[in-house]
């Protein structure tokens, strides 16, 4: 990245808190004989990463279950002289609903807090979206939530899927399955297996929070189960000074509906009943590491459920008035924020999305109905109840009524570089033609560095330096809010120079510009993971987007900014302390090229784990770093570090 700006540099400190290891970590792992209990890997073999696999060749598919008493699929295994390897697969026939299939539990098999890599091999009939998904339900809840973790289109053939999955330990009801997207018809299955990622965390690496720190906020997006790794909470820590939920302050997280409907039961069905515990592990985070936060969203026509614009929250009754919806509409959002001011009045939720997508592409209002797949759903309640997009100005009027002192309150679209960018502007000057309730524009920036296969970008950097220059001439703030670009072909240079380009875009405009948002962690866990859109390979290491983007800018990095807890002997940064470690430290003393800090292995240790390696109280890695690693994971040492 070019940029005139020079910032003034000082000397740099990292000041890290350090903590001792406790017990060596288990590895647990199931294999297809072993259908009642998981079985402990040896340190030795878990060096391996292997968690779980199975070809099914064994005719054993009992670790897989379906998907509760309604689904009605019949799981076996059978012949395929088409398997990918070997001659058998698991079947899964007779599925009645799309999200029928099979399900493997995995909490108490796999460990909580460690970042997994999953791979199968999926075959379902011609042209159907095959997807691999996660089921869990957060602490002190008893709603599950779901992700798609991968999709992918088979044509009667087999597909691989992979993707990368973790779970936080206070979390319930964790499994993978794997469903459609279309038709409910039979799938065949076959090398299913799940690996320990490995870690590459640079923690060398420029800060983004440090190195536009005086321009914006440099934040990210993130969801529970993303958040779960200790790895992915070092780079949130390290780079990051704005979280935003992915979806747990979303309607439909937030919405407690038993509680809704018991209050319904006793006469007032137009008090909406609210819950953060779906929010809960991010919010603790924030606050335990004084990291500010973009509430996102209250009003949108997508993930609100449809009982909420319903009488009496039943799904299946009328459609409730447009006086009613507004009385819910403020009870709910003025109950949101008494719930954050309650529980969390000690984070800095600095802005918040009020209202989010609710035009078309062309400017227009969206159609009246209910978001599902037979609109591509897009039809929005919020217009059938309203008739238009008058509900827009009442929920800006609550929004500031209600929102915590200091909270700017946004309007946030998608495409918004485009024809709709007029309406826009539109609506934010009717929203505040008679008073000061809109205080910015969310523009999304889910951009594209190759469209349509080919190698031009959408959109072109000048025709999003035109959007910046017109949100600017409102006199309203403006926050990239969920930046991402995808890119094909792993053409990586192309999507480092177009990153490059848009942050240039970006800073001239910083005078305008209080937060720049990425949407989300590593590539792999991007809601467009299959086109690498984020600043962050899977293994957590920069990518050349990332050099790109921090190339040319001189900055402060504060003294005792960021605090790295480190795990002693952890080298691999996967939070336990084995021989997968000892091994990884091995390595990287014998072949420092290959294995060292900046070795050209994939799977070479990074900064982190050579702070975490270097245990024997002398400065680098050597052979005594190795044996005391060992010894400590054989019980000879009970703590690490060395005095």
């Amino acid at each position: 990245m070019k940029v005139d700006l020079v910032k003034k540099l000082s000397a740099c400190a990292l000041s890290a808190a350090m903590t001792c290891s406790a017990v060596p970590g288990t590895v647990y792992a199931v294999t297809a004989d072993n259908s009642t209990s998981a079985r402990v890997v040896s340190s030795t073999s878990s060096s391996t990463g292997v968690a779980f696999s199975t070809d099914f060749e064994d005719g054993d598919a009992s670790m897989f279950s379906k998907r509760g008493d309604s689904d009605t699929s019949v799981i076996k295994v059978i012949e395929d002289s088409n398997a990918p390897s070997g001659s058998k697969v698991m079947s899964v026939s007779g599925r009645s609903k799309n999200w029928n299939g099979p399900s493997l539990a995995v909490k108490g098999v796999l460990e909580p807090g460690v970042k997994y890599d999953i791979s199968v091999k999926v075959k379902a009939a011609w042209y159907n979206t095959v997807c691999v998904s996660l089921q869990h339900t957060p602490a002190g809840s008893d709603a599950a939530q779901y992700s798609n973790l991968v999709k992918g289109v088979s044509q009667g053939d087999y597909i691989e899927l992979k993707a990368s999955f973790s779970y936080g330990a206070d979390e319930k009801d964790v499994s993978i399955y794997i469903e459609t997207w279309g038709d409910a018809n039979d799938l065949c299955i076959d090398d299913f297996t799940i690996t320990e990622s490995p870690t590459n965390l640079d923690m060398s690496a420029p800060s983004l929070k440090n190195v536009y720190g005086d321009m914006f906020k440099f934040g990210t997006a993130c969801t529970v189960s993303e958040l779960a790794p200790k790895a992915t909470k070092e780079l949130i820590k390290k780079h990051f000074n704005s979280i935003t939920a992915g979806n747990e302050l979303k309607p439909d997280s937030v919405l407690d509906k038993e509680a809704c409907l018991a209050l319904a039961a006793s006469g007032d069905d137009e008090n909406p009943q609210v819950t953060l515990e779906n929010a809960k592990p991010i919010l603790d985070f924030a606050r335990e590491n004084n990291i500010p936060m973009r509430g996102h969203v209250l009003v949108w026509h997508q993930q609100t459920p449809l009982w909420f614009f319903k009488e009496n929250y039943d799904e299946n009754g009328e459609w409730v008035s447009k006086e009613k919806m507004l009385r819910r509409m403020e009870n709910y959002i003025k109950n949101v924020f008494a719930a954050v001011e309650k529980d969390y009045s000690d984070v800095d939720f600095y802005a918040w999305d009020v209202v989010n997508e609710c035009f078309t592409d062309s400017g227009s209002p969206r159609q009246a109905g209910f978001p599902e797949e037979s609109n591509g759903y897009q039809s929005s309640p919020w217009v059938k109840i309203f008739g238009d997009n008058s509900f827009i100005k009442p929920a800006f009027e609550y929004a500031k009524k209600y929102a915590p002192k200091g909270c700017k309150l946004y309007y946030n679209d998608y495409n918004e570089y485009m024809q709709k960018s007029d309406a826009i502007v539109q609506l934010c000057a009717d929203i505040n033609s008679d008073g000061h309730y809109i205080d910015g524009i969310g523009m999304q920036s889910h951009l594209n560095v190759t469209n349509n296969g080919g190698s031009d970008p959408f959109p072109s950097v000048s025709t999003y330096r035109k959007a910046l220059e017109k949100f600017s001439k409102t006199g309203l703030d403006i926050q990239v809010t969920e930046l991402d670009a995808t890119v094909n072909d792993k053409r990586f240079d192309l999507q480092a120079k177009y990153y490059s380009d848009i942050m240039d875009a970006i800073v001239d405009y910083k005078d305008y510009i209080s937060a720049v948002v990425v949407w989300g962690t590593t590539d792999d866990l991007s809601w467009r993971a299959d086109r690498d859109p984020l600043l962050f390979n899977q293994d957590y290491s920069v990518k050349p987007c990332f050099e790109s983007i921090v190339d040319g800018i001189e900055y402060t990095e504060p003294e005792d900014d960021i605090e790295i807890s480190v795990t002693y002997g952890d080298a691999n940064a996967d939070g336990v302390v084995n021989m997968s470690d000892v091994i990884l430290v091995k390595k990287a003393v014998k072949y420092p090229a290959k294995y060292g800090v900046n070795g050209t292995n994939s799977d070479h240790i990074s900064a982190y784990g050579a702070l975490a390696a270097d245990v024997d109280g002398k400065s680098g890695l050597s052979d005594s770093d190795v044996e005391a690693i060992q010894k400590f994971v054989t019980g000879s040492l009970t703590a690490l570090p060395l005095k």
